[in-house]
C-alpha cells in the first residue's frame, strides 16, 4: 500500500524541470521501479510521456540499466521513440531486439527514419531486417541505402502527394479524400508532368481556399526549390534556411520526382552539423557522451598525436634561443603570453571563418574582402593589446626595451593569427578538405612557432640577455 502511494505521488509530481528536461527524481523513479521488478509501475510512470521524452529517458538512464528498461517497456518503444533517440543509445537497444521486431518498427516509420535506424546496423543484421520487411518497404529502404551517406537521398521520405497538372482543385480534393493509403503528413502537393518531373507546387491553404472548378495549374507556383538526390545534407539545410522552406521536392538525375524533405528533418540536420563543426575544430570527434569510451579515446588520441609535431616545432624554435633565455629568464615568463594570446586570437578568427564557409556567407566572390577585414581587426587588436602589455611590462620590469619587444611581438603574432585564421580554412576549403577538421592544427602551429620566433627574435635583435 505504501509503495502504491509512493508511485501515485511520483506520477503526480512534475516530470520536467524548468528547462523542459526530465528531472533526476523522475528518471530515478523509473530506474528503481524496473530494478525492483515493478514493471507495471514503470510503465505507468512512462505512459504519459511524449516519444521524445521516452527517448531522453533512455539517454539519461545509466548505461547498464537501459536494456532492462527496454524489456520492461516492451511495446511502448515504437518507431517514434527510436527516431528521436541518440544514435549510440539506439544502436545499443537495437542489439537487444530481433530482426522481426526491428522490421515491425521500421514499417511504422517514414522511409528516412527507417533508414536512420537500419543504416548503422551490422551488415548481417541489416540483411536479416530487410528480409523481414514487406517487399515495398524493403525496396524503398534498399534504394535509400544505395545513396551516399548524409545525402538528400538518405534524408528524404518517399510518401508524398503528386498530381498531374490537368486536374482541377475539386479533382485533387476528391483524390485526397478517396485514397486512404495516402500519407497524412504533408504541407504541399507537387504537380508533375507525364514523365513525373515536378513542374510546380501547391500549398494546402491555396487548395482549401480556391473554388473547385479552378485548374490546379492555375493555382500552383511554378517556381520551386528542387533538391538533387545526391546533394549533401548540409547544403540541403542551407537551401531550407535561405529560402524559408517547409518542404522541398527531391529529384533524381533525370529530373523525376523521387521524394521530399520536410523541415522537421532539417532542424535535426542543422543542430547536428553545427555541433559537428564545433567538435571537429577541437579534434574531439563526435563528442557524444553516449559514445563508447574506446572510440572517444581513439579519436582524441589521434588528434593529440597529430598536434605533437607542431608542439615539437614550437619547442625547436625556443631551443634556438636557449642561451639567451638562460641569461635573461624573464623571456621564458613572457613568451608563453605571446603565443597564448596569438592562439586565442587565431581561434576567434578561425571560428568565424569556418562558420562563414559552412553557411555559404564566405565564397570566392568576397574572400579577399574577408581577408582584409580580419587583417584590420587583427591589427586593431594587436595595437590595443600591445599598448596594454607594453605599459604593464614596463611598470613591472622597469626595462623599456623589454616592454617594446613584448608589445611588438604581441602585435606581430596577432597579425599572424588573423591571417592564419582566415587563410588556412579558405585554402583547405578550396582543396576540398573540410576546414573544420584540419584548420586548428595549422593555425596553432603558426601562432605558437611564429609567436616564439617574433618575441625571442626581437629580443635578440634588441640585445636583451646578451
Amino acid at each position: 500500500m505504501a509503495e502504491q502511494q509512493d508511485m501515485e505521488k511520483t506520477i503526480a509530481e512534475p516530470t520536467h524541470d524548468e528547462d523542459n528536461r526530465l528531472n533526476s527524481d523522475f528518471v530515478s523513479a523509473v530506474v528503481d521501479a524496473v530494478a525492483d521488478g515493478d514493471v507495471e509501475g514503470a510503465r505507468a510512470l512512462v505512459a504519459p510521456l511524449h516519444p521524445a521524452d521516452i527517448a531522453d529517458l533512455f539517454e539519461l538512464a545509466p548505461g547498464d540499466r537501459r536494456k532492462a528498461i527496454a524489456s520492461a517497456l516492451h511495446g511502448m518503444i515504437d518507431g517514434d521513440v527510436l527516431a528521436e533517440m541518440n544514435d549510440w543509445v539506439r544502436d545499443e537497444l537495437m542489439e537487444a531486439l530481433g530482426p522481426q521486431e526491428v522490421a515491425d518498427i521500421a514499417t511504422m516509420l517514414d522511409t528516412d527514419d527507417a533508414v536512420a535506424i537500419i543504416e548503422d546496423m551490422d551488415a548481417d543484421d541489416q540483411r536479416e531486417v530487410l528480409r523481414a520487411l514487406a517487399p515495398d518497404d524493403r525496396a524503398a529502404i534498399e534504394e535509400a541505402l544505395g545513396y551516399p551517406e548524409e545525402s538528400a537521398g538518405r534524408l528524404m521520405q518517399r510518401d508524398l502527394i503528386a498530381v498531374p497538372e490537368h486536374l482541377s482543385v475539386g479533382d485533387v480534393l476528391d483524390y485526397l479524400r478517396r485514397n486512404e493509403d495516402l500519407t497524412t503528413d504533408f504541407w504541399e502537393i507537387y504537380v508533375v508532368d507525364p514523365s513525373h518531373r515536378p513542374i510546380g507546387t501547391c500549398k494546402l491553404s491555396w487548395i482549401l481556399r480556391t473554388p473547385r472548378s479552378v485548374a490546379i495549374a492555375d493555382v500552383m507556383a511554378r517556381e520551386q526549390t528542387l533538391i538533387p538526390v545526391d546533394m549533401d545534407q548540409e547544403e540541403v539545410a542551407l537551401r531550407f534556411q535561405k529560402y524559408a522552406l517547409i518542404s522541398a521536392a527531391v529529384i533524381d538525375a533525370a529530373g523525376r520526382l523521387v521524394g521530399m524533405i520536410t523541415v522537421d528533418d532539417i532542424v535535426h540536420i542543422i543542430q547536428e552539423e553545427a555541433g559537428e563543426d564545433i567538435l571537429r575544430l577541437s579534434g574531439a570527434g563526435e563528442g557524444d557522451i553516449n559514445e563508447p569510451i574506446r572510440y572517444t579515446v581513439r579519436t582524441r588520441l589521434t588528434w593529440l598525436l597529430i598536434n605533437l609535431p607542431t608542439a615539437m616545432l614550437a619547442a625547436t624554435v625556443v631551443g634556438l634561443f636557449d642561451e639567451r633565455i638562460a641569461k635573461y629568464a624573464v623571456l621564458a615568463q613572457l613568451m608563453g603570453i605571446v603565443s597564448g594570446m596569438g592562439g586565442n586570437a587565431g581561434t576567434q578568427t578561425l571560428a568565424v571563418v569556418v562558420r562563414a564557409l559552412a553557411t555559404n556567407q564566405l565564397t570566392s566572390s568576397n574572400s579577399v574582402r574577408m581577408i582584409m577585414r580580419e587583417l584590420r581587426i587583427a591589427a586593431a587588436n594587436g595595437v590595443a593589446l600591445g599598448l596594454v602589455v607594453g605599459a604593464g611590462c614596463y611598470l613591472w620590469s622597469g626595462v623599456p626595451g623589454l616592454a617594446i619587444v613584448f608589445a611588438l611581438a604581441l602585435f606581430i603574432n596577432n597579425i599572424v593569427a588573423g591571417l592564419a585564421g582566415v587563410l588556412v580554412p579558405i585554402t583547405l576549403d578550396k582543396m576540398n578538405v573540410d576546414p573544420a577538421v584540419s584548420s586548428s592544427v595549422f593555425v596553432t602551429t603558426c601562432t605558437d612557432s611564429l609567436g616564439f620566433l617574433s618575441f625571442l627574435g626581437l629580443a635578440a635583435m634588441w640585445g636583451l640577455g646578451s
